[in-house]
């Protein structure tokens, strides 16, 4: 096309606003675990080794809040039970029974919008076995 192709006639088009973001995660669990006392958030933290109750009972709420949270362990198998968790009090489903038969399978199929939704509210795992947990939470990887 040249420009004696276009109309000088035509009116001028008013330009369009693109809203650009970043894209969603691809990883549940890339940057997840983190040293003891190291995540820089006032979001709470919670010992995730506290009674299946009590850490259901927290996780019903949170995903309600502006703040997310973080979570503290020193076992792998409770990292992977807490991030099965979460995902369930964000989707609404039984919170004590994914923290006692995590759905492996269900949150490695997380498509990426819902791995950033989860990480909005699960924002760190601290710990001072960070080598062990990771391992646990490669569980997850698709």
């Amino acid at each position: 096309m040249t420009h004696d192709d276009h109309d000088d006639n035509a009116k001028h088009s008013e330009p369009v606003l693109v809203t650009l973001s970043a894209p969603a995660r691809k990883s549940l669990v890339a940057d997840l675990v983190r040293p003891l006392n190291s995540a820089k958030s006032s979001a709470p933290t919670i010992d995730a080794d506290i009674p299946d109750e009590e850490l259901a009972a927290f996780l019903a709420g949170i995903p309600h809040t502006d703040t997310g949270y973080i979570a503290r362990t020193e076992s792998g198998e409770r990292a992977v039970a807490v991030v099965a968790a979460t995902v369930a009090a964000i989707c609404g489903f039984d919170i004590i029974g994914a923290l006692r038969n995590p759905d492996i399978d269900f949150v490695r199929s997380l498509k990426p919008p819902a791995i950033e939704a989860t990480r909005t509210v699960l924002l760190a795992i601290e710990t001072s076995s960070e080598a062990q947990l990771r391992e646990a939470l490669a569980t997850f990887a698709p």
